[in-house]
């Protein structure tokens, strides 16, 4: 519970059945093996993600789901989704637009 203790130190749902990356599409890094080109573009991919983890401290390993591309749902009081973003490899998280979106959910909720 790394993530938990040091970056996100709140209430969390742990997805044992990996349901939430079902839902976000269930999509994975990519590794173009077959194309050259590809293949040298995902090595350069990969060296500006090692850059990036190290600029920002992130820690980490290679257990569990490190290949699956997560995101952020948002629910209403209702239990529907009402809110997804979709993580992007080496782009920040939109936090204005998350925090936004809670409060447009906060605000119906009222």
């Amino acid at each position: 519970m790394e993530f938990h203790n040091v970056y996100f130190p709140f209430p969390l749902y742990r997805d044992a059945n990996l349901k939430f990356y079902e839902s976000l599409g269930d999509r994975k890094i990519k590794i173009p093996w077959r194309n050259p080109f590809k293949l040298v573009k995902g090595i350069f991919f990969v060296r500006r993600a090692a850059k990036r983890i190290k600029r920002k401290k992130i820690g980490g390993n290679l257990v569990g789901e490190g290949l699956t591309k997560g995101g952020v749902i948002l629910f209403g009081k209702d239990g529907t989704q009402k809110y997804a973003y979709y993580e992007e490899s080496l782009k920040e998280v939109p936090v204005d637009d998350i925090l936004a979106a809670v409060e447009v959910l906060k605000s119906a909720a009222d």
